[in-house]
This record gives C-alpha cells, structure tokens and sequence, in this order.
C-alpha cells in the first residue's frame, strides 16, 4: 500500500516523471537552496531524497527574493537522452506585480551535471514542458500567463509555446488553449498524450482549502480543449472532515504495465481548515480511466492509503536520526536560506559544523541558517552548540523557522558585559516578543539545545554539563504561527506577503557587528514522535 503523504513536510507542487523503471518527482523550493528538490522511488512507495538541483549562483540566484518567492512548481521532464528542468524564479510578487523569469537547463543523468540556466520568457509561472512522442514529436512550454493589468484578471489563462529542444529556444508566439473552470486561478498545467487525446491537468481555486485539480482535453494540441464534465478530478474543498486537505496540483505517472498515478498538493491542518503547520505536502493517488477516456481518481478525493502498484518492493535505507556532520558536504535533508552553503560560510568537518555568523533574522542577502523540513505533528530537534560570543550583536543556537516574519529561536548570546547568556526571542509577523528567564552560562563550555514540536505547542529545552536538554528554556510557545496560513498578510486588501513554505527546524547563526564570529554545532538530531496523525 501507499501510504500518504508519501513526502512528508514542506514539499509542494509535485511534477512526477518515469524514465524507465525509475519514477523522480521535483518539488519547489521558493527561498530555499539548493533549488528544486528531487525525490527517487522504484515502486512508488518508498521514496528517497536525492536533495537539490540548484546548488549553486550559476544555476540560482536567491539573493533577496521575497518570503515565499523563489522557485515555484518546476518542470521535470525526458526526451533526447536528457533530463530537462523547467523552472520560474519569482523575484517579486506583491504590490500588483510580478517578475518570474524562467528558465531551462539539462543533464545526462538526475545527479548531473547540469547545464547552463538558459532563460525562457518571463509572462508567467508554473512552467513545464512536453514532448510530443505520439503526435508531432515537438516540444511545448505550458505556463500559467499573468496578466499585471488592474482591469484584468491576473489569472489570464494556460499558455502554450513550442520550444526548440536543438537550439534550447521558444518559437513563434504564444497561444492560450485554456482559461479553466469556474473554479477560477487556473495554473500549474502538465500536458499527457493517450489514445489520441490531448489532456491538460491544472490546478484550480487557488492555493487554499478550495484548492483543486481539473482535466481537460482536445483532439489538437492546440485547442479547443474541452473540460471534463464530471468535474474536478481530485479536490478537498467540499469536505473539512478529511484528514488530506487542499488537495490539488496533480500532474500524472504512467507504469510500465499501464497503471496511471496521480501525484499532488495535500495537507495536514491542526484541527478542521485549520492552519497547517507542515506546509504543502505530495501524495500518490491511483487514476482509472472512462470507457470514454477520462481519468478518474476514487471519488475525485484525496485518501490516506491507496493501492500501490505491482512493482517489485523497493525498500530504502531510513536516514539516521543523528548527523554527525562527517561527511564534506550538508546531506540530503538539509537547505539553507537565500545563499548556497560553501566554505566561505558553512563548513562540515569531522563531528562538527562550523557555520559562520551572517545576517539578522530578516536580512534577504546573507543570512547563515542551515535547516531541515518538519515532517510530522510530534517531533524534536537536538543539538550540542559551542559558541562564544563577544556582544549582544552575535547570536547562535536553534530555530523554529518559517520565514523572516514568523519564527521562535532558542540562541546564545553576550550580556552587557561580556557574559554568555541563553535567551528565547518569538517574531510573530514581524513583531519581536523576548521571553525569560535570561539564563547564565559559563564561558567556553558547551550547551544542549532543543526543540519540542506537539501539534500547535513548540517547547524549548536546555542542558549543560554534559546533561541532555532537560530545563525547560521559556513557556510553550505557540507553533501554529509557523504555518501558511499565519504568514499570508494583506494591507487594505493589497497582498504584502505569502505563506507558501512550511515549517524548518535549523541552526542559525547572526554577526551583526562583521566580527567574523562562527558558531559550532557538535551534531543534530531529529526524531518523529509517532501518533495518530503522524
């Protein structure tokens, strides 16, 4: 069986792809590096994280990208022997406007190398690309267009263009085949070719509980496609009772023997439509088609446990709990914000990692913080620190983190005169909240962070002396402010910020004053407290 989501935490906008017996799904990554994380399964139930593509400036710049800007929904596709990923760096998205440049590179091989970013159009975002094997054995780019003009809807519509594979080029113009249901904010389409049809999935309704996905299909490529008329093809929004919400953003997998998966947007809200804390999550969903070629998924909604394909079982190894940090470079599980990780501010050594001192918590340029996704309700985040600071402008220790407006943090820091001190300090959006006791430390001497998760309740806890965290370190703090749902702001109506991410557990490290202070973490260790909803 399948059990989902089968990617747990923040990983949304799946675009799933077979290139033969190996199925890859790519997930957004917004201001987060490395770019677009890659997913690896041969059986469709057990998943392995194969990390980031975009690791370094020549593939992605994030410098100074918004909250929730960044990447969104990449491309992952096949042809010519070739990997090709599609994808759309948002550098701006409030006020009314929107720059989202896009682009393309290629690689031999999923671990790479890849190629140069060769840059698209910039009209609009959830790009991909299809390859027309069964028709005209062309290549097209389908995007959303955005449309900036007050008068105008923004959501104008799905776009298509053909994209020379040769020249790694657009031709001719744009056309739009699609302006969705009545459901609204059509986006994030993925072209199928089968028995003669052309299919284009969407997502529908926006990011939120009304979310959904909708098919339709043309005999031409070009249109007019005609929408199913049964419906959405999966959606949440008629029921607050089902444990997968906002169910959407589907894009499609065909097996070897013909079985066809639907891999999409879900998540977990604590409590009915409540927020969610995990962020946007992938799951699997099985799809049949109508004796008159539509596809179907059971009841057109999400459900926690389907059936997995007949596929030899493909087990994979579960990460270790601990990372001592032997390896020369951060894992699979772990992204860093806004700046790729290299030497000049991250170093792994042999049972320790050196990060050193970067901006303030809302600074968009260099900030130094390492961190990995929560994945369930009921978890915890250990780390051993060594730091010694020499003024209140260095601070060092262990985030609950969503974005530069929302986030709690348990940090070493100097008093006045010189002092080590252990401090709490909450940033609800964007209002500081420190909260006691000031607990003293002594000099030189290590110190054991942590962090509790329980549904909506964060706790943080502390230890010396070679003792575990055991002292409570400040009240319960509140989780839930870690959430879509807390970090979407308007002004009078006008969008300021979005909530597109979900909730990190990091190490993270401020050097306000330029004094070169570096902080070293002895080890970090996450662990999953199983419950019902886990």
């Amino acid at each position: 069986m399948i059990h989902n989501p089968v990617l747990r935490g923040f990983e949304p906008d799946p675009v799933i792809l077979r290139v033969g017996d190996d199925f890859y799904i790519a997930t957004s990554t917004f201001e987060w590096y490395p770019g677009v994380r890659l997913h690896h399964s041969r059986d469709l139930v057990n998943w392995r994280s194969l990390g980031g593509v975009l690791d370094s400036r020549r593939l992605l710049d994030l410098t100074g990208v918004p909250d929730s800007g960044g990447i969104w929904a990449p491309g992952l596709s096949y042809a010519d022997g070739l990997f090709h990923l599609v994808f759309t760096v948002v550098d701006t998205y409030a006020e009314g406007w929107k720059d989202l440049p896009n682009h393309v590179i290629t690689a031999p091989s999923i671990e790479g190398p890849w190629s140069d970013p060769v840059p698209l159009h910039g009209r609009g975002f959830d790009v991909s690309l299809f390859h027309d094997r069964e028709g005209t054995g062309r290549s097209w780019l389908v995007n959303m267009r955005f449309d900036w003009r007050p008068e105008r809807e923004s959501f104008a519509g799905i776009e298509l263009q053909e994209y020379d594979r040769t020249a790694r080029k657009l031709l001719g113009l744009p056309r739009t085949i699609s302006v969705g249901t009545a459901a609204g904010v059509a986006e994030g389409p993925h072209l199928h070719h089968r028995n003669g049809w052309y299919y284009l999935v969407h997502a529908e309704g926006g990011t939120g509980y009304e979310h959904g996905a909708a098919v339709a299909r043309s005999r031409d490529l070009s249109g007019p496609y005609e929408p199913d008329p049964a419906g959405p093809l999966l959606t949440s929004r008629h029921d607050p009772t089902l444990e997968l919400q906002k169910a959407g953003h589907c894009s499609l997998v065909e097996t070897r023997d013909g079985q066809w998966y639907a891999a999409h947007i879900t998540a977990r809200p604590y409590g009915e439509r409540g927020r969610c804390v995990l962020g946007r999550e992938t799951a699997l969903q099985p799809v049949t088609w109508t004796e008159d070629g539509w596809p179907r998924i059971a009841g057109g909604v999400p459900a926690v446990t389907v059936p997995a394909p007949g596929l030899p079982p493909a087990p994979v190894p579960e990460p270790p709990a601990t990372d001592h940090f032997d390896a020369p470079t951060l894992g699979p599980d772990w992204s860093t914000l806004r700046r790729p990780a290299g030497p000049e501010w991250v170093e792994p050594m042999s049972g320790r990692l050196r990060i050193r001192g970067g901006q303030s918590p809302v600074g968009r340029r260099t900030p130094s913080l390492v961190a990995r996704r929560v994945t369930a309700r009921r978890c915890s985040f250990e780390t051993e620190l060594t730091f010694a600071p020499g003024s209140c402008d260095h601070m060092a220790g262990l985030t609950a983190y969503y974005n530069t407006r929302n986030w709690h943090y348990l940090y070493v820091t100097a008093e006045d005169d010189g002092s080590p001190v252990l401090r709490a300090l909450s940033c609800e959006a964007g209002k500081l909240t420190a909260h006691p006791p000031r607990i003293p430390l002594e000099p030189g001497h290590p110190v054991v962070l942590r962090a509790e998760l329980d549904g909506p309740h964060l706790q943080f806890s502390y230890g010396t002396g070679g003792e575990g965290a055991q002292a409570a370190a400040g009240p319960v703090l509140d989780a839930t402010v870690l959430s879509d749902e807390h970090a979407d702001e308007f002004h009078e109506g006008q969008l300021r910020v979005l909530g597109f991410t979900g909730a990190m557990l990091g190490l993270w490290v401020q050097d306000l004053d330029g004094s070169g202070v570096h902080a070293d973490f002895a080890h970090a260790t996450y662990r999953t407290i199983p419950d019902a909803h886990s």
